[in-house]
């Protein structure tokens, strides 16, 4: 039996039915692992040391409402446990930032799934930029300028979007016209210092946002996200509508180029963005779509990294 932590959002509130992280320790705590969890804001450091103020899982199940039973907080050293999963949801803020480098104490006693270092150097819109030939044409800058140059180079249909952002969040589709082009950069800057991307738009899209899901660096399944009426966000938070889907030639050829790369770092549970022909981000700090791809092709990526776990740890 291992003892496995869960650093995430608060566990009483997801939904059961489809969040990633609550079916991954369903998963664990039904192989008879010892489950505990705890939210970033609970996480200590002192003289080297890293703990945490968490609550044991005394019974699990999937009925939303009371799916999950905790024992009262209690002080977990985490140089304890075997496994801590990095689960909590971005923004990929310096909080979640510092949360990284505490967890970097743990190591290399503790597994840390994804890797807390790698997951702090690959931010998942730039982590991209690293492989040639996947991307579509992008921009990075916070210069109105660059951006309205862009806008030109590209027949003038462009996405513009945070850097950092989630969740379809600030994504703002940009043709025919620049004149919102200040405006929209104004907005940004009043909430954010960091700068904007700018992507020609792929028309692909409106066919869906494909998510495939790598476990150590291996394809493992792909479902496609299809965005509503008037959309051109696919992201579920924001009405998108997962549908069934297969891994094409084209996104087994980019799994390779940056399959062994994510291998390498340690980034174990990813998924990738695919519209079209053209790799858009690496999601590698809290992968989303593992439930539905279970009930499109029966793929159980939940199994799969605990099998992985286990054999890593040892249990």
């Amino acid at each position: 039996m291992l003892t496995i932590a869960f650093q995430m959002d608060p566990i009483t509130a997801v939904n059961v039915n489809a969040d990633s992280t609550f079916d991954i320790a369903l998963e664990c705590y039904a192989r008879g692992h010892e489950i505990w969890v705890y939210e970033p804001r609970h996480l200590v450091f002192e003289a080297g040391k890293v703990r945490a103020k968490a609550r044991r899982v005394t019974q699990m199940q999937r009925v939303q409402g009371e799916h999950v039973t905790l024992a009262d907080p209690e002080t977990l050293d985490l140089h304890g446990v075997d496994v801590v999963f990095l689960r909590q949801d971005p923004p990929f803020d310096m909080s979640y930032i510092t949360s990284t480098h505490i967890l970097e104490h743990l190591q290399p006693e503790v597994l840390v799934v994804n890797d807390p270092r790698h997951v702090r150097d690959a931010p998942e819109k730039l982590f991209v930029t690293h492989f040639e030939g996947v991307m579509p044409p992008t921009l990075i800058t916070s210069d109105e300028q660059e951006i309205r140059a862009f806008f030109e180079r590209h027949k003038r249909d462009v996405v513009v979007k945070p850097l950092f952002g989630n969740g379809g969040a600030g994504v703002f589709r940009i043709r025919d016209s620049a004149e919102n082009i200040a405006s929209l950069v104004e907005l940004f800057q009043q909430v954010s210092r960091d700068p904007l991307m700018a992507q020609a738009f792929v028309p692909d899209v409106r066919n869906g946002d494909k998510r495939v899901i790598l476990v150590d660096g291996e394809p493992v399944g792909a479902i496609n996200r299809v965005p509503a009426e008037g959309e051109v966000r696919a992201n579920m938070h924001v009405g998108g509508v997962a549908v069934e889907s297969t891994l094409s030639e084209r996104d087994l050829e980019i799994c390779r180029i940056i399959g062994p790369e994510l291998k390498r770092r340690g980034l174990v549970f990813v998924g990738i963005d695919v519209i079209g022909d053209y790799l858009t981000e690496i999601n590698v700090t809290s992968p989303t779509g593992i439930q539905e791809l279970r009930r499109f092709s029966g793929v159980d990526v939940s199994a799969l990294l605990a099998d992985w776990v286990e054999a890593k740890a040892g249990g």
